[in-house]
């Protein structure tokens, strides 16, 4: 008798847009609360079976993405729309998958990953309002913006950034990374952080806008930018800027 030809299973690349603020970050974790935990159970339901996926990076509690990348491995014979129409009708409204496409078995979410753009919100001069609350960084002071931006000048380029990593990183990981762009756009009272790169450290983001915000405090200059980086060692000098203003909106291919 021929035996039946097996399901040929497919890569799928996924684009995902989310509102952390009451999730337990993107990667699976032991409450079950991640985004990723609840992606993998709808596909579950999807496939009848255990759908793991792989994201471009991970996004910590309460950090929010535009264009999180995802991938698994599946076999669906139908057109990519259906695949997509099911996964938006299962998952809670705070989480969109906005493309689903067939790629080579070669892609990898992270590891073909080029690079990544983040934006950082910060609302100075008082406090956002009620609807942008959730989304930014509210300080009641002035932020000395001129200043901000000398200092963002020194991080562009290529350096060893482990001085604006939080512990929890790997230890024995490459600390190298490659700043394109760091800019600080104005508009009234909003400043929003542009960080463009080839990769970032843990918390990298928000130990770089944590440490701009007190240069615009007065807290540090912007040689002490410079200094902080040349230690290649994390220090409490930096801090950590709270997850809600962060967004991770593009990964690049």
């Amino acid at each position: 008798m021929k035996a039946t030809a097996q399901p040929k299973s497919s890569r799928w690349k996924c684009i995902v847009a989310y509102d952390g603020t009451h999730f337990s970050g993107w990667q699976s974790q032991p409450d079950n609360n991640a985004v990723q935990d609840f992606i993998e159970r709808r596909l579950a339901e999807i496939f009848k079976g255990t759908i793991n996926i792989q994201g471009s990076g991970r996004t910590d509690s309460g950090v929010h993405a535009r264009g999180q990348v995802f991938h698994f491995d599946a076999n669906w014979p139908h057109d990519p729309g259906k695949l997509l129409a099911a996964l938006r009708i299962g998952l809670p409204p705070v989480i969109q998958v906005q493309s689903a496409r067939r790629v080579p078995a070669a892609f990898h979410a992270r590891f073909s990953a080029k690079g990544k753009i983040y934006h950082y919100h910060v609302h100075h001069r008082g406090y956002a309002d009620p609807f942008d609350q959730p989304y930014r960084w509210s300080l009641p002071q002035t932020l000395d913006v001129a200043a901000m931006r000398e200092a963002a000048a020194r991080l562009v380029g290529k350096n060893d950034f482990r001085a604006y990593s939080a512990a929890g990183s790997v230890e024995k990981e490459d600390t190298v990374r490659t700043i394109h762009e760091l800019t600080i756009n104005e508009r009234g009272c909003h400043l929003c952080i542009v960080a463009r790169g080839d990769g970032f450290l843990y918390k990298m983001v928000r130990s770089v806008v944590g440490a701009l915000v007190d240069v615009g405090l007065g807290r540090l200059t912007p040689e002490d930018i410079t200094a902080i980086l040349a230690t290649k060692t994390r220090t409490h000098r930096v801090v950590t800027a709270p997850p809600q203003g962060l967004f991770l909106m593009k990964v690049f291919y």
